[in-house]
C-alpha cells in the first residue's frame, strides 16, 4: 500500500520515484548506435582505467573495478543518458594523498561517506544550482578541458612514455624527448586517425566512424609491425568483492577529504552533463537524478575494490560523438571492459596506443563549438573575459578552482553591469500599459510580458523557464524595453525559451528591444529561434496588434501549429 499523497512519507515517496530509474529512460534505446559506440567508449576507456587506477595509489585493477562498477550504476541511475562514468584525473589527484595516509580502508570510507554527501545533494534538489553557472563558465571549462584532453595525448601520440601531474608540463617534456630520439610512426598514426574521424563525421555524421578508423590502424599495426602497442598489463580477472576494516577514529579524519570528493564528483558530473547536452540534439539531463546515480556508484566500488568515480568528460564526449542515442551504450562500454578483463586482452593489446590517442585528439576538436565561442568573443567584454579566464584557469588549475574563478569573474561583470544600469529617472506615465487589457488578452490565447531590470545569468531562468511552461497561448509578446542589461546566459535562456515556444506551435514576439542589446541577441542567436524578424517590434501596440492577427488566423484554423507568415 502507497503511503498517503499528503503526509510526510508520501512527499518522500514521491521524490524517491522521481529520482529511480524508470522504463522510459529506454526508450531511446538505438542498438545499432549504442553498441558501436559503447565498444568505441570501452576501447579508450580501457588505457585510462588502468592509468588512473595506478595514479591514485590503488593499482590498475581497481581502475578497472571502477570503471566497469561505477560506469554500469551510474548509467542506470544517472539522470543523462549519454553520461560515462569511472575514474578521472581530477579524482585521483584528490585520492592520492588518502591512499598514502589512509590505506584501502580510507578509501571506502571516502567513498561511502562521498556517496552519501551526493545521494543527499540530489535528493534535496542541489542539482538545480548547476543552470546558474554562466554560459561562458561552460563554454570556457568545455574549452580548457579540450585543451587538456588534446595536451593529454601528446606523449603517446608521440611516442613517449612520460608521467606527471602537469599537462603542459609532460606535453612540453615529451616533445623535448621526441626531439632527441624522432619517431614519426605513433605521430603519424594519431594525426591519421584523428584527420579520419574528423573528415569522416563531417561527411556522414552519426557513424561509428572512430571505432572503424581504430580497426583499421589496428590491422595496419599488426600488417606493418609498427610495436606502437602498449597500454599497460591487464589483470586477468576481476577481484572478490573486499570490505577493509574501517577505524571510526579515522573518521573526523576523512570528513573534509569526502566532502572534496563529493564536491568535485558533483562539479565535475553536471558539468559533464551540461557539456553532453550542448553536443547532442534533444539531450537534457535531470541534475538530481545525476547526483544520485554518482552518489550510487561511489557508494557501491569501494565495496569491489574500486576508488570514488565522477562522470568522466573525455570519454563522455567520445560516446556522444561516436553516436550514442541512450543508456546502453554507457552499460556497453563498461560491458566492453569486463569482457575484456575477462577473455579478450591478448587482442586489445594489439590496438595501437598513438590510435587510442588520435580518437582523443578527434573528441576534444569535436568537443569544441567554434561558432559558439566567436559569439561569446564578440557579444561582451565581459562574457569574453570570462570565458577565456575559464578556459586558463582550466588548464592551469584544477576543475573547481576553475569554476570557482570563472563564477568570481562572471558575479563581478554581472554586478558591474547592475550597478551602471541603477539610476533614477523621472519616467511618465505609459498610456499604452493598461493591466486591464493585459488581462482581456488572455481571452484572445495571448499574454504580455514585461522584463523590468537587468537580464542576466541570476536572473535569466527563474523567470524564463517558467515561461516556458505557459499553458492555452497561441501568442507570446515579450515587453523588453525596460531591460536594462543582457549577457550572453540570458540571451542563451532566452534563445532556448522562444524555442520550446515555438516548437509547441506558440508564436513569440518581442517587443522595444534596445540597440545595444540587439547585437547581443543576434550573436547568440535569439533571432535565429524567432519565426522571422518580422516578429520583432518597435513598440507594444504594434506587437499586440500583431498578435491579435495571428491568434484570429489560428482560431479559424485549428490545425495550425505554426504561424501562417513564418
Amino acid at each position: 500500500m502507497r503511503p498517503d499523497s499528503g503526509s510526510w512519507a508520501g512527499v518522500a515517496w514521491r521524490r524517491l520515484r522521481q529520482l529511480s530509474p524508470r522504463r522510459s529512460d529506454w526508450s531511446t534505446v538505438r542498438p545499432r548506435r549504442d553498441l558501436p559506440a559503447g565498444f568505441m567508449v570501452g576501447l579508450v576507456a580501457l588505457p585510462l582505467a588502468l592509468g588512473f587506477g595506478v595514479s591514485s595509489g590503488m593499482g590498475a585493477t581497481a581502475g578497472l573495478v571502477t570503471a566497469v562498477v561505477a560506469g554500469t550504476l551510474a548509467a542506470v541511475f544517472g539522470g543523462s543518458r549519454v553520461q560515462v562514468s569511472g575514474p578521472t584525473g581530477a579524482m585521483t589527484v584528490v585520492l592520492a594523498p588518502i591512499i598514502a595516509t589512509h590505506g584501502a580502508s580510507g578509501v571506502l570510507l571516502v567513498g561511502l561517506l562521498a556517496g552519501a554527501i551526493l545521494v543527499g545533494l540530489g535528493w534535496f534538489g542541489a542539482g538545480r544550482f548547476i543552470r546558474y553557472v554562466p554560459v561562458p563558465v561552460v563554454e570556457g571549462f568545455t574549452l580548457g578541458i579540450a585543451a587538456i584532453i588534446g595536451l593529454q595525448q601528446v606523449p603517446a601520440a608521440l611516442g613517449q612514455s612520460v608521467a606527471g601531474e602537469k599537462v603542459l608540463g609532460t606535453a612540453a617534456e615529451a616533445a623535448l624527448q621526441w626531439t632527441q630520439h624522432v619517431s614519426w610512426a605513433p605521430v603519424v598514426v594519431s594525426v591519421a586517425v584523428a584527420a579520419g574521424i574528423l573528415v569522416l563525421a563531417r561527411l556522414r555524421p552519426g557513424a561509428p566512424w572512430a571505432l572503424v578508423v581504430v580497426v583499421a590502424a589496428t590491422l595496419a599495426n599488426v600488417a606493418l609491425h609498427l610495436g606502437l602497442t602498449d597500454i599497460g598489463a591487464i589483470p586477468a580477472g576481476l577481484p572478490a568483492p573486499s570490505f577493509p576494516s574501517v577505524d571510526p577514529a579515522t573518521l573526523d579524519s576523512l570528513l573534509l577529504p569526502a566532502v572534496a570528493v563529493a564536491a568535485l564528483a558533483a562539479l565535475e558530473s553536471l558539468l559533464s552533463a551540461t557539456v553532453a547536452d550542448g553536443m547532442s540534439v534533444g539531450q537534457r539531463h535531470d541534475p538530481d537524478r545525476e547526483l544520485v546515480g554518482q552518489g550510487v556508484a561511489n557508494l557501491v566500488a569501494p565495496l569491489f575494490g574500486g576508488i570514488p568515480a565522477t562522470a568522466a568528460i573525455a570519454r563522455t564526449a567520445v560516446n556522444v560523438r561516436s553516436g550514442a542515442a541512450s543508456r546502453l551504450a554507457s552499460v556497453t562500454h563498461a560491458a566492453v571492459l569486463l569482457l575484456v578483463v575477462l577473455v579478450a586482452s591478448r587482442w586489445v593489446g594489439l590496438i595501437p596506443v598513438a590510435a587510442l590517442a588520435g580518437v582523443l585528439i578527434a573528441t576534444a576538436v569535436q568537443m569544441v563549438r567554434f561558432s559558439s565561442l566567436g559569439a561569446l568573443l564578440r557579444s561582451t567584454r565581459g562574457d569574453a573575459t570570462v570565458l577565456v579566464t575559464t578556459a586558463l584557469a582550466t588548464v592551469l588549475t584544477d576543475l573547481v578552482v576553475a569554476v570557482l574563478i570563472g563564477l568570481v569573474v562572471a558575479g563581478f561583470f554581472a554586478l558591474q553591469q547592475a550597478s551602471r544600469a541603477v539610476r533614477v529617472d523621472q519616467v511618465p506615465l505609459d498610456p499604452t500599459d493598461h493591466s486591464d487589457e493585459e488581462r482581456a488578452l488572455l481571452d484572445e490565447h495571448i499574454v504580455a510580458y514585461r522584463i523590468d531590470g537587468p537580464l542576466f545569468f541570476a536572473a535569466a531562468h527563474d523567470f524564463l523557464l517558467e515561461l516556458a511552461n505557459v499553458g492555452d497561448v497561441r501568442v507570446v509578446v515579450l515587453r523588453m524595453s525596460r531591460v536594462s542589461v543582457i549577457d550572453a546566459t540570458g540571451a542563451s535562456v532566452l534563445a532556448d525559451t522562444v524555442s520550446r515556444l515555438e516548437a509547441r506551435g506558440v508564436t513569440v514576439l518581442l517587443s522595444g528591444v534596445r540597440p545595444e542589446h540587439e547585437k547581443v541577441l543576434r550573436e547568440l542567436g535569439v533571432h535565429a529561434q524567432l519565426a522571422h524578424e518580422r516578429h520583432l517590434f518597435t513598440t507594444t501596440p504594434e506587437a499586440i496588434t500583431h498578435a491579435r492577427l495571428h491568434a484570429g488566423r489560428v482560431a479559424h484554423d485549428p490545425l495550425q501549429s505554426v504561424p501562417a507568415d513564418r
